[in-house]
């Protein structure tokens, strides 16, 4: 077995727009410094094997990276398949700490390796290409001969693994589409190891990876996306788990910190953030009531499943029907400021944006320390939204902006910073801060997510 301080080519996918912050992650966890993709969405890093468990993970993933046979791929997945299938882990699992943005790959570019065995592992595609995304179109043939081939392959006791060939492509200068990249690729890796292509019930999907004269080459190793992780119940619009932790790392906790979310929905961005910094204390609330108790019942899975693996139950999160326009709040008491705003597409309208917008940053700027306090909100409705900071410059200040896809929408995360003001004394505030009519409140019921 080669020896484990071998130098690998590790790809993680993370959301767009956060792989800057994904390379801060991995130079600080695993001190490697991290090339962010020409293709939107990955990083690479370079890291020797002995780093890849220096952050606490379970023990059995401990013990499987002592085993694996690094220089092939491929026996990677099926001694990692062989496990999983053998504990009956199917389900979705957990990410280590040095893999909250995104899903780990190593990597293969330039072109097709003509070599299958040059295939190189790809633990997730979590981003979908924009543009583009089709899977191999090789039907299943249930021909009579095929069912032939079967039984053979059982008397012999071989049983052929079945495939399927995903392509994510990018780029408009290929002379060809992304089902026939996947066709010809699968046609080939059916030909070489004897696997059968199976559109839904497959053993092994292949990725491939295209973006302009780039191709990344993997195999997919986990069975679900991390985008889904901690949530069990879904809201209308629930923002992605790995948004919400990229949100998170921009706001960059500390130890005792008062971090809220004051629209927190189903409660994705607190449950990122207390499986994460646990030595900080999370209040989120809406004032949505259905949304409350899908928040309520997303923290009692996490309860139950960090009991069920031993660890202490409790967590350091509270949540809170009210109206964010009254917070129940001191002023000058909250450290951070997260949280998901209304688009005005599918909750609210852009119309009732420019009402409640202004209101909100005012009534946060209450509850937020002044001089060291920050907020990161994300909102699709960039105008409504720079229009309300204007009217609050005494109040914030911008520090800068990542441009993130939030399903489709080109949406902006904006970073912050309370200014020095005292909540009260400047002109922004001089309208009651924590009264909304009738109507301001129906209209924060409509955009609730």
């Amino acid at each position: 077995m080669q020896e484990l301080d071998q130098t690998v080519t590790i790809g993680a996918t993370v959301p767009t727009g956060f792989e800057h912050t994904a390379a801060e992650e991995v130079q600080e966890k695993l001190e490697a410094t991290a090339r962010v993709s020409k293709n939107r969405g990955r990083i690479y890093f370079d890291i020797t094997t002995d780093k890849l468990f220096k952050e606490e993970v379970q023990l059995d993933w401990q013990e499987l990276a002592t085993k694996l046979p690094w220089t092939n791929a491929l026996e990677v997945w099926k001694l990692n398949n062989s496990i999983k299938k053998k504990k009956g882990r199917r389900k979705r699992t957990n990410p280590t700490k040095s893999d909250q943005c995104g899903n780990f790959s190593t990597k293969s570019t330039d072109t097709v390796p003509s070599d299958p065995e040059e295939l190189l592992v790809d633990l997730e595609a979590l981003e979908v290409k924009e543009n583009q995304r089709d899977v191999s179109s090789q039907p299943e043939d249930d021909s009579e001969e095929e069912k032939h081939s079967e039984i053979q392959d059982q008397e012999s006791g071989v049983t052929p693994l079945k495939f399927r060939v995903t392509c994510n492509r990018a780029g408009e200068k290929h002379c060809f589409t992304s089902n026939d990249a996947a066709r010809d690729f699968g046609g080939a890796v059916q030909e070489f190891f004897q696997w059968k292509a199976d559109m839904t019930k497959f053993d092994v999907e292949v990725l491939l990876n295209i973006h302009n004269n780039e191709v990344v080459v993997g195999i997919a190793l986990t069975v679900e996306s991390l985008h889904r992780r901690n949530i069990t119940h879904f809201g209308p619009t629930t923002l992605r788990s790995t948004l919400a932790y990229g949100m998170l790392r921009l706001c960059k906790p500390q130890v005792s910190d008062v971090i809220v979310d004051p629209m927190c929905g189903t409660g994705a961005i607190p449950l990122e953030g207390v499986m994460e910094w646990q030595n900080s204390f999370f209040l989120a609330g809406d004032n949505n009531g259905t949304a409350v108790s899908r928040s309520v019942n997303n923290i009692k899975h996490i309860v139950k499943r960090t009991h069920d693996e031993g660890s202490p139950s409790g967590l350091p999160l509270d949540i809170v029907q009210w109206d964010l326009c009254n917070l129940p709040m001191r002023s000058s008491s909250v450290d951070i400021i997260i949280t998901d705003m209304p688009f005005g597409k599918r909750m609210g309208s852009k119309k009732k944006n420019w009402e409640l917008y202004p209101l909100c940053l005012r009534e946060m700027a209450r509850v937020c320390k002044p001089g060291t306090g920050k907020a990161v909100l994300l909102t699709q409705d960039k105008k409504c939204f720079l229009k309300a900071l204007l009217q609050m410059e005494g109040l914030w200040r911008k520090s800068h902006t990542v441009w993130v896809n939030v399903g489709g929408l080109h949406a902006g995360v904006f970073v912050l910073k309370r200014t020095a003001v005292v909540f009260g004394t400047t002109s922004e505030d001089v309208m009651e801060p924590h009264t909304a009519t009738g109507s301001q409140k129906e209209n924060m019921k409509d955009a609730s997510q």
